[in-house]
């Protein structure tokens, strides 16, 4: 399935537990070449606290706290396959519970789904704790021959976000790793490059912490339209264009981040894992 070309691999362990290392799993089957070819594994589980559960592992194995991309994809998954029984229900995921919600049509037929994605966070305790400019929340991040001006954001994992008058792809290939590995993020972070094109018109382009630029980051174009609004953006929707598609950002009146897009169903099969194999 993928969510605007950010694309995963679902396995539905909501009546029988994954006995195998999951971690192993994802990198197996992530690989484009030797696997199945996809940006990462989700796992879908029964919870005691919500609907469903999701456990989403990166392409590198690497367990990630949430996918709002991969959120959506599960909303039409768990319908379609009769694990829920209404448009609208909660996802436990590492960075909390989140509700979801399939939009229809007047057909009937499902146009996107939305996912209360919680809100933003700019407080050191999830981001580093160094800031050069407290009064903006900026971060300058220095990877040699280079500094960005950069805008710690977390929505339950955490992301930078740097604005920026293009996008090339010597920025993303080059920079992009540089940046996810810099020193000042705790645990490595997510990187959105963004282009404004109008007062609710962004172009993006990401470097996924554990799988490389993706075509689309759920989380990070709800970063980055976060980071626009703490800015001085008075846009009340904002669109992010990626290159997987177009994803819609907007805030209800409690602050809770609202992220509406596609979702779709590639195929479906049987896989056949060997875990004697590390690689």
């Amino acid at each position: 399935m993928h969510g605007a070309g950010n694309d995963y691999i679902y396995i539905d362990a909501t009546r029988e537990w994954p006995v195998f290392d999951l971690h192993l799993l994802a990198r197996k089957v992530s690989d484009r070449h030797f696997g199945i070819g996809a940006d990462g594994l989700v796992v879908l589980l029964p919870s005691l606290r919500a609907d469903l559960r999701m456990r989403m592992f990166n392409a590198d194995g690497s367990e990630a706290q949430m996918c709002g991309n991969a959120s959506r994809c599960i909303a039409l998954f768990a319908r379609s396959r009769g694990l829920v029984h209404d448009d609208t229900f909660t996802l436990e995921t590492n960075a909390g519970i989140k509700a979801l919600r399939i939009n229809r049509g007047d057909n009937g037929a499902v146009h996107s789904v939305t996912v209360d994605m919680g809100t933003a966070s700019f407080d050191d305790s999830c981001l580093p704790a160094e800031r050069d400019d407290n009064a903006r929340r900026k971060l300058i991040l220095a990877t040699g021959d280079k500094a960005f001006t950069t805008v710690p954001v977390s929505m339950g994992n955490p992301h930078g976000v740097i604005f920026t008058d293009e996008i090339s792809d010597e920025l993303v290939h080059k920079y992009g790793p540089l940046l996810e590995n810099h020193s000042r993020w705790p645990e490595k972070a997510n990187i959105e490059f963004v282009h404004r094109i109008s007062p609710s018109e962004f172009e993006m382009r990401v470097w996924e912490r554990g799988s490389g630029e993706t075509l689309a980051c759920g989380t990070g174009a709800c970063a980055a339209a976060a980071a626009a609004w703490l800015l001085g953006s008075t846009a009340g929707e904002i669109h992010l264009h990626l290159p997987g598609g177009i994803l819609t950002v907007s805030r209800d009146d409690d602050g809770h981040i609202l992220l509406t897009g596609p979702a779709a169903f590639v195929c479906d099969g049987v896989y056949y894992f060997d875990d004697s194999s590390t690689c």
